[in-house]
């Protein structure tokens, strides 16, 4: 028999008796970021600020380099640059035609070049006479929409893909569009008129202007919910995510962004909306219902960073975000991909 002295009892009734240590509560889960940066691509050589985006829906993305002068093409499988489109003075606003398998891209000297969509061969030249900027590819009429023109000569005009040639008769503005939207449903195009502080709604069936005066100013970026009836603008002064009732005109909602965007872009399967800023970050808001939206993060992004990409899910079912970034001291310009996350 195994006789204990007293002191192991005593250590023994203890370790009975002791209470049971708690149970160490795990972390909190972190909230998902609603973008994650996966990729950086490196373009070498290119200078200056960017501008627009393009894509043609199998696999390329393509970016407009004003101080280089040239739309740089990404392979998005490939993760890498495949071409540099050059000869293009001051290159602004792209579009991609993809029937036609074309590929346009506005200038600061007033020109529309059009390319072939494969081999990046120049196809033709359309001169608008000041300025193209924005552009809209229009699926169901099969026609790209130009948005051109100084003060007096504003205007936005179209051309048939089909034909390469410019449609007669356009919309008179009154000064420079900038960003601008149409209706894929309805007759309606939207038009930012900032040297006006106005938003033009222009029918294409009655061929009337509709004008809304804005209490902001700079309102240059816009995206379109046209399920929802919301029109979603960004202003500079102040920095604003402004949300207006596209049957009313009304504004009925207006949040603090990001300073200085070029780019809005509206995640209709999310209901959410992005906004690049020169701040070095990514302003993402939630809506909660069409009047009613949140802030919900700020990505980092990279100083001077403003022109971005989104075009919803690709073929394979992966969803993007692609950043231009500009070359600084001491590294070359990048796109940078963000991976999209419910």
């Amino acid at each position: 028999m195994i006789k204990l002295n007293k002191l192991s009892i005593a250590f023994a009734l203890l370790a009975a008796f002791a209470p049971l240590a708690p149970a160490q509560e795990s972390a909190p889960a972190e909230p998902t970021k609603p973008l994650v940066l996966t990729e950086a691509i490196p373009m070498p050589g290119v200078q200056g600020r960017f501008d627009h985006f393009a894509t043609d829906g199998k696999g390329h993305v393509f970016v407009s380099s004003v101080g280089s002068n040239t739309v740089e093409v990404i392979d998005v499988s490939a993760r890498v640059r495949t071409h540099t489109i050059t000869g293009i003075p001051e290159p602004q606003g792209l579009a991609f035609a993809p029937e036609a398998n074309k590929l346009y891209a506005g200038s600061g000297e007033g020109k529309l070049y059009i390319y072939d969509g494969t081999s990046y061969d120049l196809v033709k030249i359309l001169d608008f006479g000041d300025d193209v900027d924005n552009l809209r590819y229009d699926a169901p009429t099969k026609r790209v929409y130009a948005g051109y023109g100084g003060e007096e000569s504003g205007a936005i005009s179209a051309v048939d893909t089909t034909t390469n040639e410019r449609i007669s008769g356009e919309f008179k503005l009154g000064a420079h569009p900038e960003s601008f939207q149409i209706e894929k449903n309805g007759p309606n195009i939207y038009v930012n008129l900032p040297d006006l502080k106005q938003i033009a709604v222009i029918n294409r069936s009655t061929q009337a202007i509709t004008r809304w005066p804005l209490s902001i100013e700079q309102n240059f970026p816009m995206a379109l919910d046209e399920a929802d009836h919301r029109l979603f603008v960004v202003t500079h002064q102040p920095a604003r995510l402004a949300v207006f009732n596209t049957q009313s005109g009304k504004l009925v909602a207006s949040l603090p962004c990001v300073q200085e965007a070029d780019e809005v872009y509206f995640d209709a399967a999310r209901k959410r909306i992005y906004i690049p800023g020169a701040e070095a970050y990514i302003s993402v808001f939630q809506e909660k219902d069409p009047d009613h939206f949140q802030p919900i993060a700020k990505i980092p992004s990279a100083l001077g960073a403003r022109t971005a990409g989104y075009f919803g899910k690709g073929k394979k079912g992966f969803d993007r975000f692609f950043l231009a970034v500009p070359a600084r001291s001491a590294s070359a310009a990048e796109m940078w991909i963000y991976s999209v996350q419910d």
